[in-house]
């Protein structure tokens, strides 16, 4: 594939030009996993998702002019998955599974629209929030954090030289290239990019998976982003996220059914994949409680993703839980995704070397990392924590605790009452960056 002048591309930006969404494969892979199965199990389920700016100080509807933001999102809504797409699709084999996605399942994709949605300015942030069935607003997550997280770049950007835009992306292109370097030097590396619903922008990713593809080799697996994966021939990677506890919770009847929850998700994904993709995540309501309370049947699936707490000392936690339960974990995979960076990689790399089987997911800090590479002076380069997540079920508030505090989201009455459902041990405050 040739490489693109990002540069002369984002000094001649139009929207019309470089749409932030060109495909609805332009998301993560794990979106369409957890979709089929939504659609399967919970095809009567109503959800809300909203945009949630954690980096307060920044205030985005001062930066992003409206009119631009809604014609992004207008044009993500005309999208449709095209036929080759979804041959791919149906034809591809992920993870040495043969036809992971259903024909009912394909057949229902092409006729697939992402639904309309609610924008308003409130205070200096946007609030944008999708109402609808639970399966078609899931959909929404990540091209509207990457269109929201684009605009900001293409704002920061908009009306430098052709030169200052050239140091720029020259100077971010060998930040990157110094960590690929450092990470050559990892033998047993697995890392893959998690980086699309923060990224500076598509084109910019599109460059770090070709960088990293030819960088690290074998050791680069594949990508989260379903678009990249399929233009470059590379593995697409993902299986689940904190959204299906998250409902399920919201769902239940009463304490006990919200307790459950993170298991009735567990045993549904399994039974919905006949054993595939056997990765849990933890830490939707605190890892210290899931663990406690955790299923025997847990300990033999393939892995864990840590995903709120510091790495290595989640995944001593985990490591731990998998010996009290006599399984050895140099058999066992972490995959560690949280705000992962070159130090951290490292680091958490040569603490586990050798105990446990590692993969990193490799996301903001990948994708969106231009902090000191202005000829110019700006901060608006630099990345902030912004989410869209659930916030309702069927009308019902929905809660995410998470091994920092920090990061919870719901209603304070909500979070106060999963609290005394999942305690608070183990959970412990720390900035987020990213």
């Amino acid at each position: 594939m040739p490489v693109t002048d990002i540069a002369s591309r984002t000094y001649d930006h139009s929207w019309r030009l470089d749409p932030i969404i060109r495909s609805l494969l332009d998301t993560d892979f794990y979106k369409l996993l957890m979709l089929q199965m939504i659609r399967h199990l919970y095809p009567d389920v109503t959800a809300t998702f909203a945009l949630i700016n954690r980096t307060k100080t920044v205030r985005i509807a001062d930066c992003i002019d409206e009119a631009e933001l809604r014609a992004q999102l207008d044009h993500a809504r005309t999208l449709r998955f095209t036929r080759k797409e979804l041959i791919w699709l149906s034809g591809n084999s992920f993870y040495g599974r043969e036809q992971m996605f259903s024909p009912d399942f394909i057949a229902w994709l092409a006729g697939f629209r992402l639904p309309e949605y609610e924008l308003r300015k409130v205070d200096g942030q946007y609030e944008l929030r999708f109402e609808g069935a639970w399966t078609e607003t899931t959909m929404w997550e990540i091209p509207a954090l990457a269109i929201v997280n684009e605009l900001r770049s293409r704002a920061a950007m908009k009306g430098r030289g052709r030169f200052e835009l050239d140091v720029l992306y020259a100077r971010a292109k060998a930040k990157l290239w110094g960590k690929v370097e450092r990470l050559q030097r990892l033998p047993d590396l697995a890392l893959s990019d998690f980086g699309t619903r923060r990224r500076h922008g598509f084109l910019w990713q599109r460059w770090c998976v070709n960088a990293l593809n030819e960088g690290l080799g074998a050791h680069f697996i594949g990508t989260s982003n379903v678009l990249l994966a399929m233009d470059n021939d590379l593995e697409a990677i993902g299986t689940n996220a904190h959204e299906l506890p998250m409902v399920l919770a919201a769902l239940a009847k009463d304490d006990a059914e919200v307790a459950r929850a993170p298991y009735r998700v567990l045993e549904d994904w399994r039974d919905h994949y006949s054993g595939n993709l056997l990765i849990a995540l933890p830490d939707a309501f605190g890892t210290t409680a899931f663990l406690d309370n955790a299923p025997d049947w847990l300990a033999d699936w393939t892995g864990f993703r840590p995903d709120s707490a510091p790495p290595i000392e989640a995944g001593e936690q985990i490591i731990g839980w998998w010996q009290e339960k006599g399984r050895d974990p140099r058999k066992k995979l972490l995959i560690f995704s949280d705000g992962m960076d070159i130090d951290t990689i490292e680091q958490t790399y040569r603490h586990f070397d050798g105990r446990v089987r590692m993969s990193f997911g490799w996301g903001t800090n990948l994708t969106n990392d231009f902090r000191g590479c202005a000829p110019f002076e700006t901060d608006a380069l630099d990345p902030i924590s912004l989410v869209c997540k659930v916030v309702a079920a069927n009308d019902r508030p929905a809660v995410k605790l998470s091994d920092n505090p920090t990061k919870a989201t719901g209603e304070a009455s909500e979070i106060a009452r999963y609290l005394a459902i999942f305690g608070n041990a183990g959970r412990k405050d720390a900035a987020v960056t990213v």
